[in-house]
């Protein structure tokens, strides 16, 4: 039985404290959503440190947006992923189509991170996805497959099993536009038999989240499709009331 995961990327918005009182919203109002729903909450590195400490025992687990490169040195500006684990953060999120976007991260960018993810016991959530142009172009398919191959395919067995995948349709995001359930489980099938390719029966515990412009009004639908298995949310995960309806699509 696949894990049944709402997480929320909070992004550039927030203070520390606004994010804090975030947190505190969604760990008081968990208790009304089944405990089969997994919450992650993503703010940014910023507010990490007091995340941590008010989601603690709460069923609530921290992600980080990102993590550098490199495990240490002269990198101005960088984070690295044993500062990020020593706070008691468990997730972090590689490869988001606003990193590849404006950041110009490549495959070879992300391999790095994530040996780095693995060293330090965080849990990737690895994004792929296809834009607009490449969508109209019928390219979905092999745009997802080469992220896929380029970077999970060097993974072994083991960090496999610990990895989540989350499915962006770039032009779902921040647009309002949202992929049809039936687009989200066509996407979602196909990768998971691209993973199965390497994995074999591992690829099926694999855990899949859609990540295009979910919200209250459609988590339902979109989470009762067979491979969907939760989303990565943007915009609805600033309000606690909306990150948590989400939780409720199960």
């Amino acid at each position: 039985m696949r894990k049944k995961i709402v997480a929320g990327n909070w992004k550039m918005n927030t203070t520390p404290v606004e994010g804090v009182e975030l947190a505190k919203g969604v760990a008081e109002g968990k208790k009304e959503v089944c405990d089969c729903v997994n919450f992650i909450v993503c703010p940014p590195f910023t507010h990490l440190s007091e995340v941590v400490k008010v989601t603690r025992g709460t069923g609530i687990a921290v992600g980080a947006q990102d993590c550098a490169t490199e495990a240490k040195g002269a990198y101005t500006g960088e984070v690295a992923a044993s500062m990020i684990a020593s706070l008691g953060v468990e997730y972090v999120i590689l490869g988001h189509s606003e990193r590849r976007q404006y950041y110009g991260e490549t495959s070879e960018t992300l391999n790095k991170k994530m040996v780095q993810a693995y060293a330090n016991n965080l849990t990737p959530i690895y994004c792929v996805g296809e834009s607009l142009d490449e969508r109209k172009a019928g390219k979905h398919f092999d745009v997802c497959k080469a992220q896929i191959e380029e970077v999970v395919f060097n993974l072994t067995p083991e960090q496999f099993s610990k990895l989540i995948i989350a499915y962006e349709p770039v032009w779902a995001i921040g647009t309002g536009e949202t992929a049809t359930a039936e687009q989200a489980q066509e996407i979602h099938a196909y990768i998971r038999e691209v993973l199965a390719s390497k994995f074999g029966e591992a690829a099926a515990e694999t855990p899949i989240l859609y990540g295009g412009s979910c919200k209250p009004s459609n988590a339902a639908e979109i989470f009762a499709k067979e491979d969907v298995d939760g989303g990565l949310i943007g915009g609805a995960a600033l309000k606690a009331e909306d990150f948590l309806a989400i939780g409720k699509g199960f």
